[in-house]
C-alpha cells in the first residue's frame, strides 16, 4: 500500500467519515486500467472490433461509458497495431465519465480548454461523429504536440489543435461555444495509485494553490460560452476545495450561471481511480441582450468574409497549394476518387503553413474561418492534407488515418495482417516492405482494414512513409 501523508488521511477521513477506511484501503488495490474505442472510425465494423478486442486483451464494459472497457493490468494494448491505427485511446476509465456528462452532438463547436494528452478531447471528437468543430487547447508546449499526435492517430478531421492561455482564447472567442471542458489541473489525488511519485507533490499548500488556479481558469471559460452552452468541469482529485466549493464560488461570480448535476467516482465504490464532473449552464440573455450578441456576431463573420473575399482575389498560393493536391489525389486513386475526397472533406478553406497544406473545416453557424486562428500558437489547424515538394505532393500520415473506409477501399492497399501482425512491426518500425505483385505509386498500409499509414511502391518493394518520429524501436 502507497504511503500516504498524514494531512491527507485526515482531509479524506474529515470528507467520507464512515467510508474513509474502506477508500483508503482501496490504495492497496491494483490500479485501474481502460480503453475506450473511436467508434466513429470503426464505424460499422464495431462488433467485429470488440470480439477481436475482447479475445486480445479480455475487455470489460465500462457502465459509466457506452464505447469504454477495462483491460487487465498485464495486457498491453497500446504496442498492438490498431492502437497506431487510431481504433481505441489508453484512458483511466474514471475520466471518461466527463464527456459522457457534457453530451456534446454532431455539429456542436467545443472547446477543450486544457486538453493534452487528448484523453476527453478525443472523446469529444467522437461524440461530434464527423460534424462540428473542435478546438483543442494546451498551454504548456511538449504537452500540446503529444496533444497533436493523438488527435492525428485517430484520424480527426475537424479539430483545430493550439496552445493558448485561457485568457489569450476568451479575447479571441466571446461567447462563442456551444459546450467546452474544463479537466483543470488539480492536486491529482486520484493519481495516488497510477503514479505513487504524485504523492510527494502533495501538500495543503498545493491544494489551494490548484483552487486558486482553478477558479481563474473557470472565470475565463465562461465568457467564451453561448448563451445556452454548457460546460463540464472535472478533476481527478477528491478534496472539496477544488471540486465542489470551486464550483460555487463560480456560481457565486456568474449569477447566469445554474449547476445541472455534479458526480463522483471513488476507487472504493466503482471500478476507477477517481473523479469529479460538474456540468454548468449559462442561461439565455433577455431578448434585448440577445438581439446585441446576435449583431456582434453578424459583425465578426462580415468582418471575416470581407478579408477572405479579398484574399482570395489575389490568387492565394494555397489555391495553387490544394490544385497541387488535387492532381496527387488523382494520382492515387483517379478522377471520381479526388472527386469523393473533396465532398468528403466538405465547407472550409485551404490553409498552407510553411511547406505544410491543411483543410480547415467551416463548421455550420460558426463564423471561424482559418483568419481566425491569426495570433494563437497553432500546431494543428484542422485535417493535415499533404507536404508541398518542389514539384509535387506527398500524402501526410493524418490524411492516411482520417480517411473514411468507403475512401480508403477505392484505393491501391497492402495489408500486413496475414502473418499475425509481424509485417505490421515491422513496418511501425520504419521497414522497407515487399509486394505481392509489382507496380508503382502511393498506396495505404493497413492492418485488420484499418490504415496504419502511406507506403509508396516502385516494383516489388514499398518504399516506408511511416513519420520518422512515431517509429518505433
Amino acid at each position: 500500500m502507497v504511503d500516504l501523508p498524514r494531512a491527507y488521511i485526515e482531509q479524506m477521513r474529515q470528507l467520507l467519515s464512515g467510508e474513509a477506511e474502506a477508500f483508503l484501503q482501496s490504495y492497496g488495490e491494483p490500479r485501474t486500467q481502460g480503453l475506450r474505442l473511436n467508434t466513429y472510425k470503426i464505424g460499422a465494423a464495431r462488433e467485429e472490433t470488440v470480439r477481436s478486442l475482447t479475445e486480445a486483451f479480455g475487455l470489460e464494459p465500462v457502465p459509466w461509458c457506452e464505447s469504454g472497457y477495462y483491460y487487465p493490468e498485464d495486457r498491453r494494448p497500446g504496442k498492438h497495431p490498431l492502437h497506431a491505427a487510431g481504433l481505441y485511446y489508453i484512458q483511466e476509465p474514471s475520466a471518461m465519465s466527463a464527456v459522457e456528462l457534457l453530451a456534446p452532438a454532431p455539429g456542436d463547436v467545443v472547446l477543450d480548454l486544457a486538453a493534452a494528452p487528448g484523453g476527453k478531447s478525443t472523446h469529444i471528437a467522437d461524440k461530434l461523429q464527423g460534424k462540428g468543430l473542435l478546438v483543442s487547447n494546451e498551454i504548456h508546449p511538449v504537452r500540446a504536440k503529444s496533444l497533436s499526435e493523438n488527435v492525428e492517430r485517430m484520424g480527426i478531421a475537424n479539430a483545430v489543435v493550439v496552445s493558448a492561455t485561457p485568457q489569450q482564447l476568451a479575447a479571441k472567442f466571446p461567447r462563442f461555444f456551444d459546450k467546452m471542458m474544463v479537466d483543470a489541473p488539480c492536486s491529482g489525488e486520484g493519481m495516488f495509485r497510477k503514479d505513487p511519485d504524485t504523492i510527494g507533490e502533495w501538500s495543503p499548500q498545493h491544494v489551494d494553490m490548484c483552487a486558486a488556479r482553478q477558479l481563474d481558469i473557470l472565470q475565463a471559460a465562461v465568457t467564451m460560452l453561448k448563451p445556452g452552452g454548457r460546460l463540464a468541469y472535472s478533476t481527478c482529485t477528491f478534496n472539496e476545495q477544488e471540486n465542489e466549493q470551486t464550483v460555487a464560488a463560480l456560481l457565486t461570480g456568474f449569477p447566469a450561471l445554474r449547476l445541472l448535476r455534479m458526480e463522483r467516482i471513488w476507487p472504493h465504490r466503482q471500478r476507477g481511480e477517481g473523479h469529479f464532473v460538474a456540468l454548468l449552464e449559462l442561461a439565455e440573455p433577455s431578448a434585448e441582450a440577445a438581439a446585441s450578441t446576435y449583431s456582434a456576431a453578424q459583425g465578426i463573420t462580415r468582418r471575416k468574409e470581407r478579408s477572405a473575399r479579398g484574399k482570395r482575389a489575389t490568387g492565394r498560393p494555397e489555391e495553387d497549394a490544394l490544385r497541387s493536391f488535387r492532381r496527387l489525389a488523382e494520382s492515387i486513386g483517379g478522377a471520381a476518387w479526388a472527386d469523393e475526397l473533396q465532398a468528403w472533406l466538405g465547407p472550409g478553406e485551404p490553409l498552407l503553413f510553411g511547406n505544410q497544406l491543411y483543410w480547415f473545416p467551416a463548421a455550420e453557424g460558426s463564423p471561424l474561418s482559418g483568419d481566425g486562428l491569426h495570433g494563437l500558437k497553432t500546431l494543428r489547424p484542422g485535417l493535415h492534407l499533404a507536404e508541398l515538394k518542389k514539384d509535387r505532393a506527398e500524402p501526410s500520415h493524418a490524411l492516411a488515418l482520417a480517411l473514411p473506409s468507403r475512401l480508403a477501399s477505392g484505393i491501391p492497399a497492402v495489408s500486413l495482417e496475414a502473418d499475425g501482425g509481424s509485417a505490421a512491426e515491422r513496418y511501425l518500425r520504419g521497414e522497407t516492405l515487399d509486394a505481392a505483385a509489382p507496380g508503382s505509386g502511393w498506396t495505404l498500409v493497413t492492418f485488420e482494414g484499418f490504415a496504419l499509414g502511406w507506403g509508396k511502391q516502385s516494383g516489388t518493394q514499398i518504399k516506408n512513409h511511416y513519420p520518422k518520429g512515431l517509429r518505433r524501436p
